[in-house]
């Protein structure tokens, strides 16, 4: 990109955060009604990170993901995907959603679930070859799941759906891993093979960015914060933004002094 150009959309070093970033949103407002429930927000996700957004209920946080994803119409804002519209590099990008926004009654297996990953190579016919199917036991295998590779999706519990739809998006091999409260309502074994699976992702240079609700996990999981309540409070490192100051901004003071004592935070 020129600096001519860089010049008619920002400064020079912006348009390198856009070209580097794996994900960055400029400008993002999405209202439900007359309320918004982002509001003007600007995001650049570090490559090769492990970002968490968070905020309290209702503060934005999926659904700033699903805007970004387009899973959601925004009212305004520009989505970028390692500097070109999102649109053009989606094969680069696997999302988990939220456990609640699935139909677990459709009867589909495991397997099948895991499949769907490989819809790009499939092709429209959906031909499954024995090498799409050794690829997606192989990712069952990396959460745990291989031994429940046949049983049908709504036969599993709820830590163990959420292991499956992780290896449906470890076989997309993509390059950003977008997560909605994955550790939302799974036990401590799942918890850990999430985690496991995610620090192993970022170790071979993918980013992960995860919608995250327990604060007190934040510093053992993640090395980056976005922080949100409607607007932008906070983004950085864990250790310069994920403070007591930034969250008591975000939770609009209601952090109990004995909360914060717990989290280990620094002022400022």
């Amino acid at each position: 990109m020129s600096v001519e150009l860089a010049a008619n959309m920002g400064t020079v070093p912006e348009v390198e955060a856009l070209d580097h970033s794996p994900l960055a949103v400029r400008g993002l407002t999405v209202s439900y009604g007359q309320k918004p429930a982002v509001f003007s927000v600007d995001m650049t996700i570090q490559p090769g990170s492990m970002t968490a957004i968070i905020g309290p209920n209702g503060a934005g946080k999926s659904t700033l993901l699903k805007a970004a994803l387009g899973i959601i119409k925004p009212l305004s804002g520009q989505v970028f995907c390692f500097g070109k519209p999102l649109a053009q590099l989606r094969d680069r990008i696997a999302y988990v959603p939220q456990r609640a926004s699935v139909d677990w009654d459709f009867p589909t297996r495991a397997i099948d679930v895991v499949l769907m990953g490989l819809y790009r190579e499939l092709g429209l016919l959906r031909m499954v070859r024995p090498a799409h199917r050794e690829r997606a036991m192989a990712c069952l295998d990396r959460v745990g799941m291989a031994d429940f590779a046949d049983r049908q999706i709504g036969q599993l519990s709820g830590g163990q759906q959420q292991r499956v739809f992780l290896a449906r998006a470890l076989a997309q091999d993509a390059d950003l891993y977008l997560l909605d409260e994955p550790f939302a309502g799974v036990d401590a074994a799942t918890e850990k093979a999430i985690i496991h699976v995610l620090s192993h992702l970022r170790r071979n240079g993918k980013t992960v960015v995860a919608v995250h609700h327990d604060l007190a996990t934040v510093r053992d999981y993640f090395d980056r914060v976005f922080i949100i309540n409607t607007r932008k409070v906070a983004e950085g490192s864990v250790e310069t933004a994920f403070t007591e100051d930034t969250l008591q901004i975000a939770y609009g003071g209601r952090l109990a002094t004995g909360q914060i004592d717990q989290l280990g935070l620094v002022v400022g």
